[in-house]
């Protein structure tokens, strides 16, 4: 689920002694240790820490790596909360923070303009399509989260938790706001044939809609799937 792990981001202005660093990743001391030599070859320390969200694979290190760097850490309940539209600075380095919830309720991303970069965790990734999984994720407001990264992706380079970079961070993002509809026609379509009748309606709905997905992948795809049907059910 993770594809091939978590993208662990080091921000830094060429000339300046400080870096901000986002997303440390899981509790992995050789790859914590990675991230400092990265840090270090830049001639620069790490002033601060941002997660995108609480997931371990992101933020199980988040302790750890403030023992390490001695650095304030931000997010998914370190630290002070952060607020829409909140800009960062650290040195030259302007951040913009974005309040992008759905994937968990935590959920947020990091728009970098002096860079053209766009960092969004979880909620787009680099391949593929992220998890919207019941109760913690929450399908309205991820649908408002997408509308709202492409409000800002033009001209920028995506910078996902998980996968490759892409020149084009606005078409990636209208592909994902493209397949979350689909996907909703096609949990309308298998409730009308009869997935609604079950006595586990999201399991029914999965078997139907997500028949050529790995089967290992099943239980993340109920969780969304549950998610959809709340969506719908929702709005009658």
């Amino acid at each position: 689920m993770t594809l091939d792990g978590t993208n662990t981001w080091v921000l830094h202005t060429p000339g300046g002694d400080e870096a901000v660093v986002v997303d440390p990743g899981p509790l992995d001391e050789g790859h914590l240790q990675a991230v400092l030599e990265v840090v270090r070859a830049a001639g620069a320390r790490v002033a601060l820490t941002l997660l995108t969200h609480g997931h371990f694979d992101h933020a199980e290190s988040a302790d750890r790596w403030a023992e390490l760097t001695g650095s304030p850490v931000r997010g998914a309940g370190h630290g002070r909360a952060f607020t829409d539209d909140e800009w960062i600075t650290v040195g030259d380095l302007r951040i913009q923070v974005l309040l992008t919830p759905g994937h968990t309720k935590d959920s947020v991303s990091f728009l970098v303009p002096d860079q053209q970069l766009l960092l969004t965790g979880d909620t787009v990734l680099g391949r593929g399509t992220s998890v919207v999984a019941h109760p913690d994720g929450e399908l309205a407001a991820y649908l408002a989260s997408l509308d709202r990264l492409a409000g800002v992706a033009g001209g920028m380079t995506l910078g996902p938790g998980h996968g490759p970079t892409h020149a084009d961070a606005a078409a990636v993002i209208a592909q994902y706001a493209r397949h979350r509809l689909q996907r909703l026609d096609q949990v309308r379509a298998a409730l009308a044939a009869g997935a609604g009748d079950a006595d586990d309606v999201a399991q029914a709905v999965v078997e139907q809609v997500y028949a050529d997905v790995p089967r290992e992948v099943w239980p993340a795809a109920h969780k969304t799937v549950q998610a959809q049907l709340d969506y719908l059910a929702a709005r009658g």
